[in-house]
């Protein structure tokens, strides 16, 4: 059975989901072995219809910010401007949304693109294109993940060891910022000394830490989560001394850090997953303070742990001690300020 709706009117901006179609991929996808393949067979499709279906669940969430995901690339052309297609189609998704007739809320507020950085100062085509493809274009994610066990990504093994410390990779990033664009970071938690180097190297990038480094305690980090939460907290604190950097407060319910919830039957209650993420939630607001740590939903990719709304839910269990201005920035109000949303 649902759970009840917690504090129901606490307005919310959602700073983290996707979209994808993913319906004629799933007759050749291999049987399902990482916890990402299950969740394209799972939710083969997400799209306008199921992220209103999720807005309009029972929470207040009044706009969201899309982020890339490979998904809508240009069929042709430059490689390096397919990903422009990915921000064609969220802000034409945005634009119907913005048309009313499915209410007030604005989906796709702000976009998060993908730019491939190794090509050095010549990524600024890519990133003058993504920019002209649409309004609602703020910045950036180019995922560093990458770990010597190749069972902790799976399907999702794609960049080498060090990309944040790349000399060419830091020329394409040397164009964000004049550009005003921001910078989305996924990487796993032993990379974060990758993170802080490159957030020392260039202070004036608007730089958002996404799922708060992903712990790990999969793979052969099987049991070693609660071992290595010391290294993840010294590390988080030094990168929140960086005051160009914020974080986002989620992706927790991925399979990366193997939460007893993930996967369980019956689905955990908001409850226990409050308890099960406190811990890496606290430190991050305790470093970075409320205005800089912003709640995501990382949606439907968190579906592995919990619906949509069991997900705000233990948000607001976790948050119910902390004041009415402290609830605005970590619901709404931090990403309103990270994203330029004018709502």
């Amino acid at each position: 059975m649902p759970e009840p709706i917690l504090d129901p009117d606490l307005p919310i901006i959602d700073p983290h989901h996707h979209l994808w179609d993913r319906t004629a991929l799933l007759p050749v996808l291999p049987p399902p072995t990482h916890g990402f393949e299950q969740i394209i067979r799972r939710v083969p499709r997400y799209l306008l219809d199921e992220l209103l279906a999720d807005m309009g669940s029972g929470h207040n969430v009044v706009a969201t910010v899309y982020m890339e995901c490979g998904a809508f690339y240009r069929p042709d052309g430059p490689a390096h401007l397919k990903p422009v297609g990915e921000i064609e189609a969220v802000n034409g998704l945005a634009a119907i949304a913005d048309s009313g007739v499915y209410g007030t809320a604005k989906p796709n507020a702000g976009i998060v693109g993908h730019a491939d950085l190794t090509r050095g100062a010549a990524a600024r085509e890519t990133l003058e294109a993504e920019i002209a493809a649409s309004p609602r274009f703020r910045g950036i994610r180019h995922s560093a993940s990458h770990d010597p066990d190749s069972g902790v990504l799976g399907p999702l093994v794609r960049q080498p060891a060090g990309l944040y410390l790349d000399r060419t990779f830091r020329e394409g990033f040397a164009q964000l910022a004049p550009l005003g664009l921001s910078f989305d970071a996924w990487l796993l938690e032993p990379q974060l000394p990758d993170l802080i180097d490159l957030a020392r190297a260039f202070p004036d990038t608007q730089i958002v830490l996404d799922h708060v480094g992903t712990p790990l305690g999969i793979a052969s980090y099987t049991g070693r989560r609660e071992e290595r939460f010391d290294i993840w907290r010294a590390n988080i604190r030094k990168l929140a001394e960086l005051p160009n950097v914020a974080v986002k407060l989620g992706g927790l319910a991925m399979v990366f850090p193997g939460f007893p919830s993930c996967l369980s039957d019956p689905p955990a209650p908001s409850t226990q997953l409050a308890a099960e993420w406190g811990p890496y939630l606290e430190t991050c607001i305790e470093a970075f303070g409320t205005d800089r740590g912003m709640f995501e939903s990382n949606f439907p990719v968190d579906i592995l742990s919990c619906s949509y709304a069991t997900l705000w839910n233990a948000f607001k269990v976790f948050a119910k001690g902390y004041s009415a201005d402290e609830k605005t920035a970590l619901f709404s109000g931090t990403a309103a300020k990270v994203y330029r949303l004018a709502l």
